[in-house]
């Protein structure tokens, strides 16, 4: 037997719903509606003082006469190069330190590494 829903039982398509609109239209009883009167505003509860009404005018700004300074904490990275604040610093040995590490070999390697430089690889500078 075939299960498929006969013509009859299927929902019906959607431009014949009633009440159906279409896009941009309003409907009838919605325009005719007034809007709704004011809010009266409501006065105080014995014991309680009224409201103050406010001090500046809506959209105008009260002026200011001091200013406010933002103090930005610095970031100190261990290591990073001083000149471009980018860089880290890295070790490099210097041509005379080489030198006295092969000439004068077991206490050269000492001057060796006494006679380092710190260089950025960002900016190139160098330091002691």
């Amino acid at each position: 037997m075939d299960n498929k829903p006969l013509l009859q039982d299927r929902p019906p398509a959607y431009n014949s719903v009633p009440g159906a609109y279409e896009y941009g239209a309003i409907p009838s009883a919605a325009a005719a509606a007034a809007p709704p009167p004011p809010y009266p505003y409501p006065t105080p509860a014995p014991g309680f003082p009224a409201a103050a009404p406010p001090a500046a005018p809506i959209g105008q700004q009260p002026n200011y006469t001091s200013t406010y300074t933002i103090i930005q904490p610095s970031v100190v990275v261990v290591g990073g190069c001083p000149a471009c604040r980018v860089g880290v610093l890295e070790d490099d040995f210097t041509c005379l330190g080489i030198m006295c590490a092969i000439l004068f070999f077991p206490l050269g390697i000492l001057f060796c590494l006494a006679l380092r430089q710190r260089r950025c690889p960002n900016c190139g500078a160098t330091f002691g």
